[in-house]
């Protein structure tokens, strides 16, 4: 049978696909999860953020310098001079988000709820010291304040960035690679205080200047197979449940139906 995905088949017996995103929808809302994979109806999307997706690529690069060989002055100034960029033969295939439910990518299926769950993940470091991985998380953003603090990983929105560290060594878990609960998130912030501007001396170029920083995130798995049944029993509920408090498309439909009965 074909590959079992984008909806949710439930005469199709092969592993439902589900991105780590998506998980994260569930989450957030288990309405809109529901109307997207059982019934297939899709919200307005966001604009991709490309600056954002360069920046990974470009700190990729950094790293891709130093792989197999040595640790890089970042994790060298942050006290992580033990820690080297992973070599590995599927890295390329682990990184490509697109892709992630194909052979040899990166998921893994959970047997109990047959869900494959995968993503494409940023980076992955070694510890020379004990040969544990340690997951890589790259962000960018730019504070927009004029008195700028320091990247912190505080904040109810944040908590995605950390269920997306969790999902991710959760599956190297399940690959069979011995992981580090620490994963890093590394952070470029965009400058805008004191710096005079961004055109070059040859006009045709321009030039942004970031800070950097290594966070640490301890993470905690054990939400991710709960989560997975609850997501199963869902697939094959046949009502759609009530949009959380907080979520916008709910929101929205309700003050539409308020609108409508008032009318």
């Amino acid at each position: 049978m074909a590959r079992h995905r984008k909806f949710f088949d439930p005469n199709n017996e092969n592993p439902f696909e589900i991105s780590r995103s998506k998980v994260e929808n569930f989450v957030r809302c288990p309405a809109c999860f529901w109307l997207d994979k059982v019934k297939g109806i899709k919200f307005p999307s966001m604009p991709p953020f490309n600056i954002n997706s360069n920046t990974d690529k470009l700190l990729k690069r950094d790293f891709d310098a130093v792989r197999g060989i040595k640790t890089h002055p970042i994790l060298e100034k942050n006290g992580l001079g033990h820690l080297i960029p992973f070599k590995h033969d599927d890295l390329d295939k682990w990184t490509s988000s697109l892709h992630f439910g194909a052979k040899g990518y990166f998921h893994s299926v959970h047997e109990e709820t047959n869900i494959l769950l995968g993503g494409g993940l940023d980076d992955v470091l070694i510890n020379e010291h004990t040969g544990e991985l340690h997951i890589v998380d790259f962000k960018s953003t730019s504070n927009q304040s004029k008195e700028p603090k320091p990247v912190n990983l505080y904040g109810d929105w944040k908590m995605s960035y950390k269920r997306q560290m969790d999902m991710y060594i959760w599956i190297m878990r399940r690959l069979g690679f011995e992981v580090n609960k620490i994963g890093y998130f590394i952070y470029v912030d965009g400058l805008h205080v004191g710096i005079n501007g961004m055109i070059d001396i040859d006009p045709s170029m321009a030039t942004m200047k970031f800070s950097t920083s290594v966070l640490p995130y301890e993470s905690n798995t054990d939400w991710i197979e709960p989560t997975l049944f609850k997501i199963k029993r869902l697939l094959h509920q046949d009502n759609c449940p009530e949009h959380n408090v907080d979520c916008e498309q709910g929101n929205f439909l309700r003050q539409v139906n308020q609108m409508m009965a008032n009318a």
